[in-house]
């Protein structure tokens, strides 16, 4: 029986002075997940990928390294490669539309203005993929949003990130287990 196959994409811009930008926290989710589940990340100049088989579940781990709003190529690509349709892939990402620390889960839909959704979208040709929202807030004046997200995390926001991630992680495992259960019921036709 074929294995299920998951992606999990974190989205950020590559570069040290971006490490700790609200608009990288997909990066930083995504690496607190591969230590978690030891999952070593090889980097190329492109992405930043790595791979994991367990209970039946292949899973791809994934951070596009060609800035956010080039995210797609590396989605899609890894997507054709391994047969990994687009409802079998998170891309977690940072959403200003919601305050600091609330997290979301949404499939499908429009890209709501985040650039690296839209390039993935329009490289799979297809918007039916999940995202994990990350809030990161948005200041007052929208003229100061790419600041706001382009800034690192305050040292009180850099506190909370821990119990954050957890928070992600039990998502992300909420998100397996329903795609464990929908991939089952197609394998018993």
């Amino acid at each position: 029986m074929a294995n299920l196959k998951l992606m999990i994409v974190g989205l950020g811009n590559p570069g040290q002075k971006y490490e700790r930008n609200r608009h990288n926290i997909g990066f930083l989710v995504l690496d607190d997940i591969a230590k978690d589940w030891g999952v070593d990340l090889n980097h190329s100049s492109k992405e930043a990928k790595g791979k994991l088989d367990k209970d039946g579940v292949s899973y791809y781990f994934l951070k596009p390294l060609e800035y956010m709003n080039l995210s797609g190529k590396a989605v899609s690509e890894l997507s054709r490669k391994n047969g990994i349709p687009p409802e079998n892939i998170l891309v977690i990402h940072d959403e200003v539309d919601f305050p600091f620390s609330k997290l979301k889960f949404k499939q499908s839909g429009g890209n709501g203005g985040h650039n690296g959704i839209k390039d993935i979208s329009e490289k799979l040709g297809s918007p039916d993929f999940f995202r994990l929202r990350f809030g990161v807030g948005k200041p007052g004046d929208s003229a100061l949003t790419a600041g706001h997200v382009l800034s690192n995390f305050n040292q009180e926001e850099m506190s909370k990130l821990p119990e954050l991630f957890d928070q992600a992680k039990q998502k992300i495992k909420d998100w397996v287990r329903e795609r464990q259960i929908i991939f089952s019921k197609g394998s018993d036709k």
